[in-house]
């Protein structure tokens, strides 16, 4: 969607900026650790550098970019630290969710638990991972939901902005294609979690999500550190070319 498609929207110029540089990240235009210069975007996106630093702003407060003193602003870039971290707080957080929604899930959202895990089978192969990660993402929100717990519910929807598309992105085997033996684990899992909240089992609920998470996050954080996963580059540069372009839907005026 180009910028002069969503003026129409009626929405905050900062805010229509915002989405576009959230999406460059997410679909990997934007690599981590690319620097973020504002007169540059601003010349791409065809606006002043004022929604563009407002936008930055934003997503420094989504946690997709950082600021560096002296030095700019940059995409966020993933260590192994950082993913273990991550992970473990997934566990935890999604853990409790699970344990409470046992308790408050409707019928309907069960059903929807079933729709999505439905589709994510139906979407196991590598040229359809950008899908399946989407319906993944659905599938853990709609438990996250279920627990009617606001601030809990909060925490892990930020947490959802980075994961797991941006940080996934920054190691070349999990760019394009499940993690290793995840498609063939993932299914039996979401299938255990699903009845366990069907047959309103709490403490159950927690387990399975919990080891869920931690299997998935023990997988690449080895892979990670047995060197299997290498930083990938996500677009080639032209060296012909004195900066980069990235096609966001250029203002056409």
């Amino acid at each position: 969607m180009s910028l002069s498609q969503t003026f129409s929207q009626h929405k905050p110029v900062r805010h229509i900026v915002a989405d576009q540089l959230r999406a460059a990240i997410q679909q990997g235009q934007l690599k981590p650790g690319e620097w973020l210069r504002q007169e540059r975007l601003a010349q791409e996106l065809g606006v002043s550098q004022m929604p563009i630093r407002e936008a930055l702003k934003e997503l420094a407060a989504d946690g997709m970019i950082e600021y560096l003193p002296f030095r700019g602003v940059r995409v966020m870039e993933y260590s192994a630290d950082d993913v273990e971290d991550l992970y473990a707080h997934r566990s935890f957080l999604e853990g409790h969710a699970a344990f409470n929604a046992a308790q408050q899930i409707t019928p309907e959202e069960i059903s929807t638990l079933k729709d999505l895990q439905a589709q994510m089978k139906k979407r196991l192969r590598p040229r359809h991972i950008a899908e399946y990660r989407e319906l993944n993402r659905q599938f853990h929100e709609t438990i996250s939901t279920a627990s009617r717990r606001a601030y809990l519910i909060r925490a892990l929807n930020q947490m959802w902005i980075v994961f797991p598309t941006m940080l996934l992105s920054n190691f070349a085997d999990t760019m394009g294609q499940p993690l290793p033996n995840r498609d063939r684990r993932d299914p039996a899992e979401h299938d255990a979690i699903i009845a366990a909240l069907e047959n309103r089992n709490s403490a159950q609920a927690e387990q399975l999500v919990r080891q869920h998470i931690e299997s998935a996050g023990k997988q690449l954080i080895n892979a990670i550190k047995a060197r299997r996963l290498a930083p990938k580059p996500i677009f080639r540069r032209n060296p012909n070319a004195s900066s980069t372009r990235f096609d966001y839907g250029r203002r056409r005026t």
